[in-house]
């Protein structure tokens, strides 16, 4: 028996050292701890929450006001996860919160999409002078005016205030671009979404297109070198070059934007992922025509278009640039031709040369005898037609003259 009561007393011993170890080894949860629960009591104050350490930690109701859904409810026995806020409050609470709990996961979350650069949608819930309000779960995120699209250059502080305003209520993309815990800050960008999503657009319509394609697009923007057209979330470009056959010194003379146009695709280059288009390609090529329109020695009106040190580029009908060429203006031949003629100025002028082949046409001012030019000349003080450059041959064939260098 006294062996017995010994062993006994020696296996409470082990138990109780064993038991004493397995307190020490059990780390008291530190703030900011997310630690799983599970709820013993609801009432208006809040929550009772169990986290397994012999002791309950409280959730205040205000805590449960934080959370941005209104249809969770709180049953006695569910698990729950709470974040620990304070270890012992003025009533020797251990205080609890689940809306922070729940916020960790929103930030774990967010980095994760910005990590992975995916695409996200929400609601705009407010506007102010510096951007958008976007709630991202029981999280803020913010979207400087600078990310939003759609916001016109130029506009004052405060119609920039009353268009982002128009967008709340509204679902729009946007990429996160920064997330920071500490600083609570989470940033989206919706300029970032529109880009990666149009990317993606352009890459299943260079598939789709195929060059000598004719498509449809509307005129998204204007510069000096051409017009972007949107064919349906991907920009093409029409090069100032292939907006008309005639010269044009601004796409603003062609195009506006809004317009719906139907283009020619004239190019893709899958590597850059650019689609080069044409507006004049859908045209008559005017010079196809220029042998029914104009042959040597005929009078003919034009338009200076351009000045240049060899000469004068003539804007012609149906779209064409001819060539005044220095030496064809007068005799002795000008030191510059800006001291005979200069842009804007209507003249008349024979053909010298018809070169189809070589899109060129060839015209004189020299050859224009004084009484030919002053019956044009009176014409147009009277009002009467001007010179018809098909109906009016002035030289017979015979008297064709040689091209000017």
């Amino acid at each position: 028996m006294q062996l017995q009561s010994s062993l006994d007393l020696l296996a409470d011993d082990t138990d109780f050292a064993a038991l004493l170890e397995a307190s020490f080894a059990r780390e008291e949860p530190q703030r900011g701890d997310i630690v799983s629960g599970t709820i013993l009591a609801v009432d208006n104050q809040g929550l009772i929450v169990d986290i397994g350490l012999g002791r309950d930690g409280v959730v205040e109701r205000r805590d449960l006001e934080r959370i941005h859904e209104s249809d969770i409810f709180y049953v006695i026995g569910d698990p729950i996860d709470v974040m620990v806020i304070r270890s012992e409050d003025e009533d020797g609470n251990l205080l609890l919160s689940v809306s922070q709990a729940r916020q960790s996961e929103d930030w774990q979350q967010a980095e994760r999409l910005m990590n992975a650069e995916e695409v996200w949608q929400g609601i705009v819930t407010e506007a102010n002078r510096g951007g958008l309000i976007v709630p991202f779960g029981n999280l803020r995120g913010f979207v400087p005016a600078s990310h939003v699209v759609g916001l016109s250059r130029g506009l004052s502080e405060e119609e920039r205030k009353d268009q982002m305003q128009a967008m709340v209520g509204t679902t729009i993309n946007v990429k996160i671009i920064e997330v920071n815990w500490k600083r609570r800050r989470l940033v989206f960008s919706q300029r970032e979404a529109q880009r990666e999503r149009r990317e993606a657009r352009k890459e299943v319509l260079l598939e789709k297109l195929q060059e000598g394609d004719v498509y449809s697009g509307v005129v998204s923007g204007l510069r000096d070198f051409g017009a972007f057209v949107d064919l349906g979330g991907a920009d093409g470009l029409i090069h100032i070059s292939e907006l008309a056959w005639h010269r044009v010194k601004h796409p603003r003379e062609i195009l506006n934007v809004g317009d719906e146009v139907q283009v020619y695709v004239l190019r893709l280059d899958d590597e850059g992922k650019r689609i080069g288009l044409s507006l004049k390609r859908l045209q008559q090529n005017p010079w196809e025509l220029i042998e029914d329109l104009y042959h040597v020695g005929q009078l003919v009106e034009g338009t200076v278009s351009r000045v240049t040190q060899f000469g004068a580029f003539i804007s012609m009908e149906p779209g064409i640039e001819a060539l005044l060429h220095i030496s064809q203006m007068a005799d002795p031949q000008p030191e510059h031709p800006s001291l005979l003629v200069h842009e804007g100025q209507q003249l008349m002028m024979r053909v010298i040369s018809v070169e189809p082949d070589k899109q060129r046409l060839g015209l004189s001012l020299k050859e224009v005898t004084a009484e030919e030019q002053a019956r044009w000349e009176e014409n147009r003080e009277t009002g009467q037609d001007s010179v018809d450059p098909v109906e009016l041959p002035e030289v017979e064939a015979e008297t064709e003259l040689e091209t000017s260098p």
